[in-house]
């Protein structure tokens, strides 16, 4: 029997940085890769790797444990490339984001979804959109969006690379 998602719920790809678990909306989610050498950029940030070739388009791929200020991906058999589509404000984004390990496209219920935790210091959380609780730990849902600044995704749109007009 298959069952309609109900508005009261949305589908995640689960994936791992290390020990973390991390969540992206799978609508963003366009094809997930295994892992391969990118061309790099010169003079481009530390976490981007460089341009990745997916079906002719050149997709700036992110090492995206380093964006968010862990250890550089070692990359072993279980490390992919989710290769995103990101709605920002006037344009898309295709964006190569590199994972340790990639579970399962899940369900989470709106109501699972709690806001990112107030720890009484200053931190960056603005990218987080949520956490869910789950298997004894928690899911960190990513706002891919809030991820990146302005510059940022500037960078990120290359001549014959990856924004294209909304």
């Amino acid at each position: 029997m298959i069952m309609a998602t109900s508005s009261l719920e949305s589908q995640f790809v689960t994936f791992s940085l290390g020990e973390e678990v991390f969540a992206v909306p799978v609508e963003v989610v366009r094809e997930i890769l295994d892992y391969e050498e990118a061309f790099k950029i010169p003079n481009g940030p530390d976490y981007l790797l460089g341009l990745r070739d997916v079906r002719g388009q050149g997709v700036p791929t992110i090492d995206l444990r380093l964006k968010l200020g862990l250890s550089k991906t070692v990359p072993t058999p279980h490390t992919r490339v989710l290769v995103m589509d990101i709605p920002l404000e006037n344009r898309t984004l295709s964006l190569g984001l590199v994972a340790d390990r990639v579970f399962e496209v899940t369900p989470f219920r709106r109501d699972q979804i709690e806001a990112a935790p107030d720890i009484g210091v200053r931190w960056r959380s603005g990218y987080i959109a949520g956490v869910v609780r789950r298997d004894g730990g928690f899911v960190v849902i990513i706002d891919l969006a809030s991820l990146l600044s302005r510059e940022e995704t500037a960078l990120l749109t290359l001549p014959g690379a990856a924004g294209h007009a909304a």
